[in-house]
């Protein structure tokens, strides 16, 4: 299969629109050819490409920025001399005088397929200034490494944040490219989108059901996104940023493993499989031990929950790692009820919400968790309708 670079790289008939045109390109660590060659470095060697321009979204074009709300400068790109704007420092919306240094925007950001995930709202920043000034967006695809299931609840109005880029659901089983269509009729943007969309991309086909497992090598997105089994995990886990449980950070497993220093792993996996046992299926759960060097609980020995979505335990349409997530929370609730389990700091700068609501686009999935007569039915009851609705509303922008 080829990724949209690919495809841009080795027809010229794709470029032809850049002719004459300064064109500028928004990427990350896992922008990558086939071969390895950064995309930047790979567009910089065409001859009939004008590069005057790089934009890199949270964690830097670089990928160095290793922890959450580290935010990244500008610089000059000391091998192609063109500059580079953070869209994660001073600002998260690119100004009126970055937007002046380009006329076509190629956007190639390897995605997770959540709604937290930083860089589908960056496009949606991009869209926008674009439309207001004149300006081209490519979104050069790849692939959704999570697929095509939907799951979570939709983001509620008036919830809107860097991590909450529109009402999808927390798993909206989309790729990049297919958003922007959707941000660009949700939004009812007027701006020249065009989409360099992938070959051969098959999300329903084993073992990668979304990644194209032995045909391209893994590079991180984003610092603690090491592997297919992060990505797909990382729809429920990325909720324990908002909690005072360690997600891992500090460890190798990040994101894949949630625990803390005064709770019974084993009870909780024991009381999760209490409560709703059809909710863990296509996935195997273990009991496990971990000392973050960083993070939350850094230097302290953590119980540990790890989710395991490789092998023959997963199955990828029954996986649910949203309501697996949930339910861990609701069992730690259940055995531990004074449990400080909450974070309240201003997660990704929203102040006056705690930040497992600014996660969550809404306070219903924590309301759950906190109230007593509350059963994973209920849960349900709310869940299920934004998840058909939401795979209704995405039929229109599906390319693959």
């Amino acid at each position: 299969m080829k990724f949209g670079i690919d495809r841009l790289l080795e027809d010229s008939s794709l470029r032809a629109p850049l002719a004459g045109r300064r064109v500028a390109l928004l990427a990350h660590p896992a922008s990558v050819t086939e071969n390895l060659t950064h995309s930047l470095d790979a567009l910089a060697a065409l001859g009939d490409v004008k590069l005057s321009a790089a934009f890199g979204p949270q964690h830097g074009l670089r990928g160095d920025k290793q922890d959450n709300m580290i935010e990244s400068p500008d610089f000059t790109d000391p091998v192609h001399g063109v500059p580079v704007f953070s869209l994660y420092g001073t600002v998260r919306r690119p100004t009126d005088a970055m937007m002046e240094t380009f006329d076509v925007l190629l956007v190639d950001l390897q995605d997770l397929g959540c709604r937290i995930y930083t860089f589908i709202t960056t496009l949606r920043y991009v869209l926008e200034a674009a439309a207001r000034h004149g300006k081209s967006v490519f979104v050069l695809d790849r692939p959704n490494p999570a697929g095509r299931p939907v799951e979570g609840l939709t983001l509620r109005p008036g919830w809107e944040s860097f991590v909450g880029a529109g009402a999808m659901p927390m798993r909206h089983g989309m790729t990049l490219g297919e958003l922007g269509f959707w941000f660009i009729r949700t939004l009812k943007l007027d701006v020249d989108y065009r989409l360099i969309a992938m070959e051969g991309w098959r999300p329903e086909d084993a073992p990668g059901f979304g990644w194209p497992l032995q045909a391209r090598v893994w590079v991180n997105p984003s610092p603690n996104a090491p592997n297919l089994f992060m990505a797909r995990a990382y729809a429920g886990t990325v909720m324990v940023e908002g909690a005072t449980l360690s997600e891992g950070r500090g460890t190798t497993r990040p994101l894949e493993l949630f625990g803390a220093p005064d709770i019974d792993a084993r009870r909780v996996i024991a009381e999760m499989r209490a409560l709703a046992p059809h909710w863990l299926q296509g996935c195997a759960l273990r009991d496990c031990w971990f000392e973050p060097t960083f993070h939350k609980h850094a230097g302290r020995l953590c119980a540990g929950v790890q989710i395991h979505t490789e092998g023959g335990t997963y199955d990828h349409e029954k996986f649910r790692p949203w309501r697996l997530q949930a339910l861990a929370f609701k069992a730690i609730r259940r055995l531990y009820p004074a449990y400080d389990l909450w974070r309240d700091f201003a997660y990704e700068y929203e102040t006056g919400k705690l930040a497992i609501d600014v996660i969550n686009g809404g306070p219903a999935l924590r309301e759950w968790v906190d109230d007593d007569a509350a059963a994973p039915a209920d849960l349900d009851a709310l869940t299920a309708p934004d998840e058909r609705a939401w795979r209704e509303e995405r039929r229109a922008f599906l390319q693959y």
